[in-house]
């Protein structure tokens, strides 16, 4: 093992203990120094101590040359600059590389985003006649009626339910806990899943896991993802639909009637406001499609 994989394993360490970040975030951030990594090995650089702010702006510019998005590069100057920051506050460094390096900006990209007669059509597909189709539609009930991430959908426990007062709670990123309202007709599959399709799959064993696979483990998110593509061309939605597009759509939803963005923020889990205030957009996009579909002098 080298020095440059040593320091990126005790960075990982770091995120993981002292910061509590997902592991799916922390993988990212080990991914993005070995590509630095890799980049530096031909210049036999052997410490990331030793990097200049010239080096690191030649990797960035060579990122771009390659051909990566401007998004990509973001998360690259994103994770050398956190990076690097905890080997200031770790007494590793005194100087930091990354003090004068700027990210470009974010291109706006505005999520996909279902109609309500889309979502309608997507709900209604599983056939419901079978314990997997009760199971898909309770799944897809709940994302649209929550807002979940697909992590977050996974992880979702029994004791996370509190349907009697229509209520679940959840960890998001960052294990922040928050509590979300569910609407009855979520609820209503939910309890029919409990019913009638889970102990069926739980197979007489025990799983604290809410939606279980066939054969009675906790589902995976490359599952979710695998499902909602498979009953996506059922519906024959002709949109670029990802388990995140229900997720937008919940907030996009809500927000043309009439709720909050404060509110939306914390539905959401959004730990900045910015990031909420993209549906804001999206918002005002339909409803200028809408006028030009509609007004007679549009």
């Amino acid at each position: 093992m080298t020095e440059l994989d040593n320091q990126t394993a005790d960075f990982a360490h770091y995120l993981t203990v002292e910061q509590g970040l997902a592991a799916n975030s922390v993988a990212s951030y080990r991914q993005e120094l070995h590509n630095f990594a890799l980049y530096l090995a031909p210049q036999h650089v052997t410490d990331f101590k030793r990097v200049d702010r010239l080096q690191i702006m030649a990797y960035l510019s060579q990122q771009t040359a390659a051909g990566k998005s401007r998004n990509s590069v973001i998360h690259a100057v994103s994770a050398l600059r956190k990076f690097y920051r905890y080997l200031i506050q770790t007494h590793q460094l005194t100087e930091n590389p990354m003090a004068n390096v700027a990210a470009p900006k974010h291109a706006q990209h505005l999520p996909a985003v279902l109609t309500v007669a889309e979502v309608d059509r997507l709900l209604a597909t599983p056939d419901t006649s079978n314990k997997y189709g009760i199971r898909d539609r309770a799944i897809l009930e709940v994302m649209y009626a929550t807002g979940l991430r697909v992590s977050e959908l996974v992880h979702l426990k029994l004791a996370d339910l509190h349907l009697e007062m229509g209520l679940i709670q959840t960890l998001g990123k960052g294990d922040k806990e928050r509590i979300i309202p569910i609407g009855d007709v979520a609820a209503d599959w939910i309890n029919r899943y409990l019913q009638q399709s889970r102990p069926v799959l739980l197979k007489q064993r025990t799983s604290p896991y809410l939606f279980l696979n066939a054969h009675g483990g906790g589902l995976s998110r490359q599952a979710i993802w695998q499902k909602i593509k498979h009953y996506v061309a059922l519906a024959d939605i002709q949109k670029d639909v990802t388990p995140h597009t229900l997720r937008h759509s919940f907030a996009t939803h809500i927000l043309e009637n009439g709720a909050d963005l404060r509110v939306v923020q914390e539905l959401l889990g959004h730990a900045d406001i910015t990031t909420t205030q993209i549906y804001t957009h999206i918002s005002k996009k339909r409803l200028r499609n809408v006028y030009d579909q509609y007004h007679p002098r549009a």
